[in-house]
C-alpha cells in the first residue's frame, strides 16, 4: 500500500518536471502579436526543434513505468488590417435652369470666347458663331451670362424657341464659298467678279441664275442651298457651259435672259462673254426673240456715241434717263445699247442696257466703226427669253 503511494508520487514529479519551463537551456521564438509587438512561443529553443529534459533534471522511472505524457502547445496569430478610409467632397452644382443644358454654359470669370470655344470638339464652334448664335454685338463677355453653344440647331437651348433663320456666320461662309466658285467658273468672261463677302445680295443672285442657265437647271434669282444637290453641281462644274438656246447654231448670237438679268454672247457653241444687263420694265418689256438678225448700228460718233431714244426722248443727254450708248438694233426701237444705269431688275424702256465698258467689247468683237444697216455687217443673231419675277 505505501509502495504504491510512493510511485504515483513519483510519476507525478517526473510529469513536472517534463512540462517545466526553466532556463535550462531554452528561449522563446517570437511571432507577431496582434498589438505590433512579438509574442514569444513557450516550448522552442533557438534553433526553433522540440526541447529534452536535461541530464540534470532526469529521473530514473521505477518498476512500473508511468507513459510519459504529450503536451501540445497550441499557438494562435491573429492578423489585424487596418483600413484607412479616404473621404472627398465633391460640391455638384446644379444644373442649369434652362432649356437644354448640354447645350448651355455659364461664363466663368477668366473665359473668353475662343476658351469656351476649344472645350467643345465641334469645327462649327467658334467665336463668330458663338456670336452669332446668342445675338452678340461682339467678342465682349461677362462672367454669368449664359451661352448657346449649340451652333445652328434650329433652337434657341436657353429657353426652347424655334430660331427661323440660320446661323448668319455660317450662312456667310457658305455663301463666300459659292461666291468664290461663281468667280471661278465666270473668270474671263469679261463679267466683273462677285465681292467674297457673305451677303447674298441682287448681284450675287444674278451670278447665280446665270449658272443654273449655263448649267440646264431651274432658272431662278432664288439663293443657292448650302448642302442642297443644286449646290453641289454647282461646286462641282470645272467650266462654265454655254446655255442652251437656239442662238448658239448661229456664228455670232446673243442671249438675253429676262429672268436673270443676263447676257451670254458667243460665237456657235462657245460662250465669249457673260454680261450683267437690265431689261425693259413693266409695261416696256423686252419682246421675245428667236434668233432675230440685228439690223442697225448707230454709234452716234459726233456724240462720242451718246444719243436720245427716238422712241423714249429725254429733255437732256443723261445715261441715267435711259440715253443709248452706241446702240445696236435688234426690234424695231428696241437694242442694245450701253449706259450708266445698269439695275439688277427691269428698268429700261424695252431695251437690253449693257454697262459702257460692255458695250464697247461687244461693239469691238463684232468689229463695228461706222453707222450701218446692214444685217451682213453686223452679223448677229439675238434671242430673248425668261421672265422676271419680281418681289
Amino acid at each position: 500500500m505505501t509502495r504504491r503511494w510512493t510511485s504515483g508520487v513519483v510519476a507525478l514529479a517526473l510529469v513536472a518536471t517534463a512540462c517545466s519551463g526553466g532556463d535550462d537551456g531554452e528561449v522563446a521564438v517570437p511571432v507577431p502579436g496582434a498589438d505590433g509587438a512579438e509574442s514569444p512561443i513557450v516550448g522552442a529553443d533557438a534553433d526553433d526543434t522540440a526541447s529534452t529534459p536535461s541530464a540534470a533534471t532526469s529521473t530514473t522511472a521505477p518498476p512500473t513505468t508511468v507513459a510519459p505524457e504529450t503536451t501540445t502547445t497550441s499557438s494562435t496569430t491573429t492578423t489585424t488590417t487596418t483600413t484607412t478610409t479616404s473621404t472627398t467632397t465633391t460640391t455638384t452644382e446644379p444644373p442649369l435652369d434652362v432649356y437644354d443644358p448640354a447645350c448651355v454654359v455659364r461664363v466663368e470669370e477668366g473665359d473668353s470666347l475662343g476658351l469656351i470655344a476649344d472645350r467643345f470638339d465641334d469645327e462649327t464652334v467658334d467665336p463668330d458663331t458663338i456670336i452669332a448664335e446668342n445675338g452678340l454685338n461682339g467678342p465682349e463677355i461677362r462672367p454669368n451670362w449664359l451661352l448657346d453653344v449649340c451652333v445652328d440647331n434650329g433652337l434657341d437651348d436657353i429657353d426652347g424657341e424655334q430660331r427661323s433663320e440660320p446661323n448668319a456666320a455660317l450662312a456667310a461662309r457658305a455663301v463666300m464659298r459659292q461666291q468664290e466658285k461663281l468667280n471661278e467658273l465666270f473668270a474671263g468672261y469679261g463679267i466683273r467678279e462677285l465681292l467674297v463677302d457673305g451677303v447674298s445680295g441682287p448681284v450675287t443672285r444674278q451670278r447665280i441664275c446665270a449658272a443654273r442657265l449655263a448649267l440646264g437647271l431651274d432658272v431662278t434669282t432664288a439663293d443657292l442651298e448650302p448642302g442642297s444637290e443644286e449646290e453641289a453641281l454647282i461646286m462641282e462644274a470645272t467650266e462654265l457651259p454655254t446655255p442652251f438656246t437656239t442662238a448658239v447654231l448661229e456664228e455670232r448670237w446673243v442671249l438675253i435672259d429676262r429672268t436673270c438679268q443676263i447676257m451670254f454672247v458667243g460665237s456657235l457653241g462657245e460662250t465669249v462673254f457673260v454680261f450683267p444687263t437690265s431689261t425693259g420694265e413693266a409695261g416696256y418689256e423686252t419682246r421675245d426673240q428667236d434668233r432675230s438678225r440685228a439690223f442697225r448700228f448707230n454709234p452716234a460718233s459726233a456724240n462720242g456715241g451718246w444719243h436720245n431714244s427716238t422712241t423714249f426722248p429725254v429733255a437732256e443727254d443723261n445715261p441715267l434717263n435711259g440715253n443709248m450708248y452706241k446702240p445696236i438694233y435688234f426690234d424695231g426701237g428696241q437694242a442694245i445699247h450701253g449706259a450708266n444705269n445698269v439695275p439688277r431688275s427691269p428698268q429700261s424702256k424695252g431695251c437690253a442696257r449693257l454697262r459702257v465698258e460692255h458695250q464697247n467689247l461687244l461693239v469691238d468683237w463684232l468689229g463695228l466703226s461706222g453707222p450701218t444697216t446692214n444685217r451682213g455687217t453686223i452679223g448677229l443673231a439675238v434671242n430673248v427669253q425668261g421672265d422676271f419675277v419680281y418681289g
